[in-house]
């Protein structure tokens, strides 16, 4: 499916890098302090022991010490299936989703908030790694997982499982206060942008053999 809309899904990833764009310009300029301020404390003011242990639990699940793991018997479980493209195609996604994250992290060098819960990252800021991982990771399996199956009760439940686990990491990250929710918005953008190209230039392809 993916293959054949190649325009589409190209324009698609420019406007996600325009409006990221357009994003770090105005968190340059201090534009979206208002913004970070009041969704943060609205999300802190709600705060409650079994949200904290479910915030905790969602950003383990976004976490590089999961999503490692899980690319590593992906990508064993295919290649042992001949379904290289599949392996290989995860693979480059999120190897591209790490030199933005370090990239931008160290282009942008913003400072991390105040944490509600936890300790601090010693990493920067801007975006957030959680966010753009999650989406890349996740939603290219959502891609592969998609386009092996007709039903469209089960690209519904794949796409809705998806996109609902990307935005409760996302928003975990918020209500622990290790990041604003600007980064959270820049990291959504940007791994959108660099799916949607994965998907635009073949790089993510399910069917294999």
């Amino acid at each position: 499916m993916y293959a054949r809309q190649p325009l589409a899904l190209f324009l698609c990833a420019a406007v996600c890098a325009v409006l990221f764009v357009l994003l770090a310009i105005a968190v340059a300029a201090g534009a979206t302090t208002v913004f970070d301020a009041t969704v943060r404390n609205a999300i802190h003011a709600r705060s409650s022991a079994p949200l904290t242990a479910t915030a905790q639990s969602l950003t383990l699940i976004g976490s590089a010490r999961v999503w490692v793991i899980e690319l590593a018997i992906a990508f064993g479980v295919w290649w042992l299936r001949r379904e290289r493209r599949a392996a290989l195609g995860l693979a480059a996604v999120m190897a591209g989703a790490a030199i933005l994250d370090n990239g931008l992290k160290l282009l942008f060098h913003r400072v991390r908030p105040e944490a509600f819960y936890g300790v601090l990252p010693d990493t920067y800021s801007f975006p957030s790694g959680h966010a753009l991982f999650s989406l890349c990771f996740y939603g290219a399996f959502a891609v592969i997982f998609a386009s092996q199956v007709r039903s469209a009760a089960w690209h519904v439940a794949i796409w809705s499982g998806a996109v609902v686990l990307v935005l409760c990491i996302g928003l975990s990250r918020i209500y622990l206060g290790v990041h604003y929710p600007s980064d959270v918005l820049a990291g959504y953008l940007i791994g959108g942008a660099w799916l949607f190209v994965a998907c635009a230039s073949g790089l993510l392809r399910a069917r294999l053999r």
